[in-house]
């Protein structure tokens, strides 16, 4: 809600504990529960707008009625919920396709068309050499700047500088070829080269059904 011109796409799981006629009428309030809840964070900042233009001296208020502005004017367009049952594997490949049909969407992503300079290609390509190698550890970590010594022992990489490298790596995090929390200060230098890792260490501790499995746990 506020990132501007964003694009959400709902996703229903666990199809396969319901009836056919059940899903579309979950699908039906979902879709409406998110529509009245845009409304009401619309009719909100309306009333908080006016409340600071009303106020007797509007000219303390300035900068919160700006950002208020800002939130008002953020387009937020929400896609036609999918359902999916998450243990087949067909489900999983319609998401897949639904997801890449909509990010090819011009109309959408006015910006999907970005022709990236041809390091961009080479660091990534290194990369995945990197990580498919013997000397890889399993759980995919490597330090930042010893990723960047590595990349660096490529000829055609020898100039890539740390900066350059931060640019690329953002990226590739949002393609999902890695990950790199760069916000969290103990994470920051740390880049996962193998993210399924960290899919299945989430999947140990966040699960369906937990509580219920630990009970069951004499």
């Amino acid at each position: 809600m506020r990132v501007p011109n964003s694009v959400v796409l709902p996703v229903g799981t666990h199809v396969d504990c319901c009836r056919e006629e059940e899903v579309e009428e979950k699908r039906r309030d979902i879709m409406a529960k998110i529509t009245a809840m845009l409304a009401e964070r619309k009719s909100n900042l309306a009333h908080f707008i006016n409340n600071l233009e009303g106020s007797e001296e509007p000219e303390f208020y300035v900068d919160q009625w700006e950002r208020l502005k800002e939130m008002e004017n953020c387009t937020l367009t929400i896609l036609k919920l999918v359902a999916v049952n998450c243990m087949d594997h067909h489900d999983i490949k319609k998401l897949e396709d639904t997801i890449l049909e909509h990010v090819k969407n011009e109309e959408l992503f006015p910006e999907v068309v970005r022709v990236l300079p041809p390091v961009y290609r080479q660091v990534e390509v290194a990369i995945v050499d990197i990580a498919q190698s013997e000397e890889m550890a399993d759980h995919g970590m490597m330090d930042l700047q010893y990723l960047l010594s590595k990349l660096t022992q490529c000829e055609h990489l020898a100039n890539l500088g740390k900066e350059l490298l931060q640019d690329i790596l953002r990226y590739l995090h949002r393609i999902g070829l890695v990950v790199w929390y760069e916000e969290i200060k103990h994470l920051e230098s740390t880049v996962f080269l193998q993210p399924t890792f960290l899919i299945t260490m989430f999947k140990l501790l966040v699960r369906y059904r937990l509580v219920q499995q630990l009970e069951s746990i004499s």
